[in-house]
C-alpha cells in the first residue's frame, strides 16, 4: 500500500500526471462555466464564474474542453455513458444548446415531460402532468387558475426565488414572440386566445393572441431564465433532451464586474446585455445618460463582488439577490 501511495504521489506529481488528473476532474467531476448572458440576472450575473456538478444527472460523454469534441462514441444514445437522474423541475441546469451542442447554457427547468405550458404578458402558467390533485396539495389556492377545462399553477417558482423577474429592458419577449410569429420565425410555442385570462390581447395574421402554448416531449426540459423578459431560451428554440444535458450549477468561486458602461446603457446591436436596471441603483438621481453616471460605472467597474464569491447556487437563489 505504501509503495502504490508513492508511486501515486509521483505520478500526480508529474507533468503528464497533472494533465491525466485534470481532464479527469473536467471530464467527470466538475468543470469551470463563466455566466456570459444576463438571462438568470439576478439569480446568476454577467460575470460571475463557477463551478459545475459534472455527475448531478448521470456522467455525460467526455468532450475535450474548449474544442468541445467530443472524446469517445455516445455508446447509450443519450449523451451520458452513465444515465443518471434527470432535471427536477426549479433546477437550474448547464446544458448543451440545441442549436449549437458546443455553447453551454444555463437556464431553469421549469417543467418536464408531459406538462403544457401557457406564456403569456407576465405570467408563466404551467399545467403539471401529475393532475389536478398534485397541485391543489402543493400550490395555494391563489397561485390557481382554471382555463381551457384544466387547472394551471401561474408563476409557481416566483415566490421561492426572488431573482425570477419581469424586467423588459425594451420590447418584452412576448411581445418579441408575436413579431417572430407574424415574420413566420420559428418558435417553440404555439399562437392562441385563452378565454378568462387577465391579458392584453393581440391581433396577429388575422388571429387573435393573448398567450403562447407548448407541451413538453418526453424525456425532455422546458428551460427558462429567470431573467424572463430578456433570456433566449426554450420558449424560442424548443425543449431540451436529456442527452444534452451536462450537471448543475455549484458554487460561485469568483464574481466579476467587468461590463463596459456603454454594453450597459445600450446593449449589443439587438439590445442585449442591456442593464438600464443596474444604472439606476448606482446612479441614483443621476440621469443613467450621463457623464457623471458614467463615471460612477467606471469607478466600480472591475470590482470584486465579494458578497457572492464562495457562495453555493443552492442557498444563493433563495435570497434576495447580491450584486
Amino acid at each position: 500500500m505504501t509503495k502504490f501511495l508513492k508511486a501515486l504521489g509521483r505520478f500526480s506529481s508529474s507533468w503528464t500526471g497533472t494533465i491525466i488528473i485534470v481532464l479527469f476532474l473536467i471530464f467527470f467531476v466538475a468543470q469551470s462555466f463563466v455566466i456570459p448572458s444576463g438571462s438568470m440576472k439576478r439569480t446568476q450575473l454577467i460575470g460571475d464564474f463557477l463551478f459545475a456538478k459534472k455527475f448531478s444527472y448521470g456522467i455525460p460523454t467526455p468532450h475535450l474542453p474548449w474544442l468541445e469534441i467530443p472524446i469517445l462514441p455516445d455508446f447509450n444514445n443519450n449523451g451520458h455513458l452513465i444515465e443518471g437522474p434527470r432535471p427536477k423541475r426549479e433546477d437550474i441546469v448547464i446544458f448543451r444548446y440545441p442549436k449549437n451542442n458546443k455553447i453551454h447554457y444555463v437556464k431553469r427547468c421549469v417543467a418536464v415531460g408531459g406538462d403544457e405550458l401557457l406564456y403569456a404578458n407576465e405570467k408563466l402558467l404551467i399545467h403539471f402532468h401529475e393532475g389536478e390533485g398534485y397541485m391543489r396539495e402543493n400550490y395555494p389556492a391563489e397561485k390557481l387558475r382554471t382555463l381551457r377545462g384544466k387547472l394551471w399553477v401561474e408563476n409557481p417558482y416566483m415566490d421561492k426565488y426572488p431573482g425570477i423577474q419581469y424586467a423588459p429592458e425594451g420590447t418584452d419577449i412576448f411581445q418579441g414572440l408575436l413579431r417572430y410569429y407574424a415574420y413566420n420565425k420559428e418558435i417553440d410555442m404555439m399562437p392562441v386566445y385563452v378565454d378568462g385570462l387577465d391579458v392584453p390581447a393581440y391581433k396577429v395574421r388575422e388571429k387573435k393572441i393573448n398567450a403562447l402554448y407548448s407541451k413538453v416531449e418526453e424525456d425532455h426540459f422546458y428551460m427558462i431564465g429567470d431573467n424572463r423578459d430578456n433570456s433566449n431560451d426554450s420558449r424560442f428554440w424548443g425543449s431540451v433532451p436529456y442527452k444534452l444535458i451536462v450537471g448543475k450549477p455549484w458554487l460561485i468561486y469568483m464574481s466579476l464586474e467587468h461590463r463596459s458602461y456603454d454594453s450597459v446603457l445600450n446593449g449589443d446591436a439587438y439590445g442585449n446585455g442591456k442593464d438600464n436596471a443596474h444604472l439606476k441603483r448606482l446612479c441614483g438621481d443621476l440621469d443613467i445618460d450621463s457623464k457623471a453616471c458614467e463615471a460612477l460605472w467606471n469607478k466600480q467597474r472591475y470590482t470584486v463582488r465579494w458578497g457572492r464569491v464562495g457562495r453555493r447556487i443552492e442557498s444563493i437563489q433563495l435570497e434576495e439577490p447580491i450584486e
